[in-house]
């Protein structure tokens, strides 16, 4: 990000990694994972998703500057893949660059520029738009503006234009009708809030943690504590990679080139470890990330913990803060905890039974032993029925632990 009197960028090191969620719903979350995969040439990989909501995007840039003087573009050279699940379709589309000015004279600005290429191979329609420049002379209206159009095949299917932080609207070429697109500031009141993980859990090499010292000197405007702290980080990548044995293996994603790109589009080819773009399914629950890892919960007992652990976790772990303690975690349905309250039940239900049958043995016994005491002389000792009086107790604290579970699983709140 750019802090206030931010002057030396964070570059990003080797094995650095980023994650982060929105909650959409009860159960539905969007997550966020980064790693840089590369220092030399400077390569981020990331992954989203939210299968629950119909979408996945995977993507991998490769990040270059170039430099004009008075002026500098920071340009992202790859692609990222739109995953549509309920439709089946797939799009691709590279970046605008970043462009600044006003570096030695003038006011320090920066726009967007450059040809953004979207495309979907599995219906054949693609778009190309055009984020402008304002030029040397060029008005307001001028700033942020784009335009574009859609094609399928040779054929263009609409227009578009108006401003990237503003509306666009659009107009179909066959029918001239024109319509708002969408409109940025809408967008902006349906921003999801963003939860992060809290500072002290957060593994050495994530961001905000790695970063903590550089960013701590730039909101104090100490420029020459930044530049000390960054160059620490730095040294020591250094060394990492000086002492290392064996080529560094990315955590988080591996090389996996896909089929050769469209023209005109690049593709750096990594992909994430645990990639999953099948549609959502009846018998899942909810998707949760940990330690970087992507997983779904499914219906049924879970494999290490129970529903009522997920359900404390979650609770536990969640703020309606920007920033809470650990991303969100996997929450049982009411299904699941029907399931497990039944089987309880069950159990309990057959140890009463038990205890019954055991309740009758008991009484044939004594029964049996006041007919036999009464033909024995008085100073004969009773033989105690130790076997069946410890059988019975043992089905007695069972039961009451059984019940004992049952009520706390039912009334117990997270």
């Amino acid at each position: 990000w750019r802090a206030k009197g931010l002057k030396k960028p964070y570059n990003p090191v080797l094995g650095e990694t980023f994650r982060c969620c929105w909650r959409h719903s009860q159960d539905s979350y969007t997550y966020y994972v980064a790693e840089q995969v590369s220092h030399h040439p400077p390569v981020s990989a990331f992954y989203v998703t939210n299968r629950k909501e119909g979408f996945v995007i995977e993507g991998s840039l490769l990040a270059k500057s170039k430099f004009y003087g008075n002026s500098t573009s920071a340009i992202l050279e790859g692609c990222a893949r739109i995953h549509l699940l309920n439709w089946g379709e797939t799009y691709i589309t590279t970046a605008p660059y970043a462009h600044c000015k006003g570096i030695v004279i003038g006011t320090l600005s920066m726009e967007l520029g450059g040809k953004v290429h979207v495309m979907c191979p599995d219906t054949g329609y693609q778009a190309d738009v055009e984020f402008k420049l304002r030029s040397f002379l060029g008005g307001a209206d001028q700033t942020n503006s784009i335009q574009g159009r859609i094609k399928r095949g040779k054929e263009t299917v609409a227009v578009l234009e108006g401003y990237w932080d503003g509306k666009i609207d659009i107009k179909d070429k066959k029918t001239g009708e024109e319509s708002n697109l969408f409109d940025v500031s809408v967008l902006k009141e349906q921003r999801l809030p963003r939860y992060l993980m809290s500072m002290e859990k957060q593994q050495d090499f994530e961001s905000a943690k790695l970063w903590i010292k550089v960013s701590e000197a730039i909101q104090n405007e100490d420029q020459i504590a930044a530049t000390e702290q960054k160059t620490i980080i730095e040294e020591a990548q250094r060394g990492r990679a000086r002492n290392l044995v064996t080529p560094w293996m990315p955590r988080l994603f591996h090389r996996n080139p896909h089929a050769a790109p469209p023209d005109g589009v690049t593709d750096q080819g990594w992909v994430y470890n645990h990639l999953n773009t099948t549609p959502w399914q009846a018998d899942e629950i909810i998707e949760y990330e940990e330690d970087f890892v992507i997983k779904t919960l499914r219906e049924g007992p879970p494999p290490v913990k129970t529903s009522v652990e997920l359900r404390r976790d979650l609770a536990r772990r969640m703020s309606d803060s920007d920033s809470h303690d650990e991303l969100a975690r996997p929450k049982s349905s009411a299904r699941t905890l029907k399931q497990s309250l039944y089987a309880i039940d069950t159990a309990l239900r057959e140890q009463t039974l038990a205890i019954e049958r055991l309740s009758k043995s008991v009484e044939t016994i004594s029964e049996a032993q006041r007919q036999a005491a009464s033909n024995r002389p008085l100073n004969v000792g009773r033989v105690p029925t130790s076997s069946h009086s410890w059988d019975l107790f043992g089905g007695f604290v069972l039961a009451m632990v059984l019940q004992a579970l049952l009520n706390w699983v039912f009334y117990q709140k997270d």
